[in-house]
């Protein structure tokens, strides 16, 4: 069909958000366009100099109940929804006295962010969208012949292609998708909200509907193994500082695997547990080496050579921005992506030119007590729950339940082992000296198993470590164990029916233990 047949020649614009709107319409006005709009919108284009034809003037009808009524109106539904047909032409005009609608330019009510700013009951109720929306809907319906425009983004190139001589059919496809795809994450966020009050209005810790949406952003190479297909999807809102609004400063040749993913955002969870300057080097989504120092090289450093052999192909994450320094030192190794706040000019150059290397960086950073729903998916439905946002001082208020108390050292290595325990999956047990860890066992059947391995990881360096565990101690054959590798103090959370047993084994060793009452199990 001939792009000329659309030429937009009337233009409904009412928007919200004011972004851009003024300079669109001007735009529109030299492109010959008339302009119809309603209220502060028609207030702030004829403040920009653009002729505008009131709403309430071209329907004859006013805007009643402080504006809740004004666009729902046949002349405009039926200008938009109009079929290029004779007999839709002849009774839009014979029986509505409307004329044609080409081009939509509406966004919604600032639901979502009335909702995030603690507004009132009521406030919340009146930003809920209804004009809006409909004229959305029957633009995007009718697509075949008008533009709908909901995001400022796209207002540079729908000006363009009106001022070139009409839309073009695959231009206003796209924004339709994207118009629909808009007023479904509105209603999403309408129900979340209702669904989320409990019968005196108080807000649930879940809504009892949950909408997700989410932006694919890319197909990865394939999923977990070859043989599956896969795919990268961005949140909407997704916060800033979060895996999926970091930049891509350099692919290396490839993009991000479904694998890499995974393993990146393990990493980048890990390290935000740290205030000083922290290093985290993962694989196959556990941490393998930890360690936090005054400087950010000495912190990779350390976290590299606590587990160099399972560090080799792994991915890092840091918690400050990369200088010369500490990329000289990633450099001197293989790894597959490293994610960062930032990175100095002369550290990304040096990155750049290894093979292979892919480097994110996230810009703001997050906080270990960031709130965030976690969902994992199982057959026919998901499980959702608040992020595990505790730890930061759990050992500083830990109850000691030996006869020896922790010293200064141990308190401080305990505390970092306790953090990184977190991280690991369950049966997790960290063993770790006050700056680093040294030695891992993770996603063990057996928690006597997973000691025994953390203790062969760690060797020598076992003697006067410390020893974190995820869950209690069902017996006393693990501290017994830890004590045997030379371990010298120990956290947990306590709470078994033989602890007893498990602190008279520490007490008998010499061990200092301390209870946190708190379970970090990651599955």
């Amino acid at each position: 069909m001939d792009v000329s047949e659309y030429v937009v020649k009337r233009a409904l614009i009412s928007v919200s958000d004011k972004t851009g709107v003024v300079e669109f319409a001007q735009g529109l006005a030299e492109a010959g366009v008339t302009i119809l709009s309603t209220g502060g919108t028609a207030r702030a284009l004829r403040e920009g100099g653009v002729e505008v034809v009131d709403v309430a003037a071209y329907t004859d009808s006013p805007e009643v109940m402080d504006g809740r009524v004004k666009t729902l109106h046949p002349k405009i539904h039926g200008g938009i929804l109009m079929r290029d047909t004779a007999e839709d032409r002849a009774e839009l005009s014979e029986k509505l006295g409307g004329e044609p609608i080409d081009l939509v330019c509406v966004n919604l009510y600032p639901f979502e962010q009335t909702v995030a700013g603690g507004a009132e009951h009521a406030t919340i109720i009146e930003n809920i969208d209804i004009g809006g929306p409909s004229m959305v809907r029957s633009a995007a319906k009718n697509h075949v012949r008008v533009a709908v425009v909901t995001d400022p983004a796209d207002y540079g190139e729908v000006l363009a292609a009106v001022k070139e001589g009409g839309t073009s059919l695959p231009l206003r496809a796209r924004l339709a998708a994207k118009a629909f795809t808009h007023t479904a994450a509105y209603d999403g966020a309408i129900a979340a909200y209702l669904t989320g009050l409990d019968a005196e209005g108080k807000p649930l810790a879940f809504p009892g509907t949950l909408t997700l949406q989410f932006q694919k952003a890319y197909d990865v190479r394939y999923g977990e193994n070859p043989h599956q297909k896969g795919a990268f999807y961005v949140e909407r809102g997704a916060p800033k500082g979060s895996l999926a609004t970091a930049e891509s400063l350099g692919a290396g040749g490839k993009e991000l695997s479904f694998n890499n993913l995974v393993d990146v955002d393990a990493t980048l969870e890990a390290v935000r547990e740290f205030d000083r300057p922290a290093a985290v080097v993962v694989k196959h989504t556990n941490p393998c080496g930890v360690a936090v120092a005054d400087d950010l090289a000495t912190a990779y450093e350390k976290a590299r050579e606590a587990d160099a052999q399972s560090a080799f192909g792994g991915i890092v994450a840091v918690n400050r921005e990369i200088g010369l320094a500490t990329a000289e030192k990633i450099a001197e190794t293989f790894i597959e992506c490293v994610i960062a706040p930032g990175f100095a000019d002369d550290a990304l150059e040096r990155l750049r030119k290894k093979k292979n290397l892919r480097l994110l960086a996230t810009g703001e950073w997050l906080g270990a007590d960031a709130p965030m729903l976690h969902f994992k998916r199982i057959s026919g439905g998901l499980v959702v729950q608040d992020r595990d946002a505790t730890g930061a001082a759990e050992v500083k208020a830990a109850r000691c339940v030996t006869q020896r108390q922790p010293s200064a050292d141990e308190l401080a290595a305990l505390d970092l082992a306790w953090r990184v325990c977190k991280h690991v999956k369950s049966n997790a047990i960290v063993f770790a000296k006050k700056d680093a860890t040294v030695g891992i066992g993770a996603g063990q059947m057996s928690r006597v198993l997973a000691v025994e391995i953390a203790a062969k990881r760690a060797g020598e360096d076992a003697k006067g470590a410390v020893m974190a565990s995820d869950a209690f101690f069902p017996f006393a054959d693990g501290v017994e164990a830890a004590a045997k590798a030379g371990v010298t103090a120990v956290v947990q959370p306590g709470g078994s029916k033989r602890d007893e047993e498990v602190i008279a084994a520490c007490d008998a060793a010499g061990i200092a233990m301390v209870f946190t009452g708190v379970r970090h199990f990651k599955h």
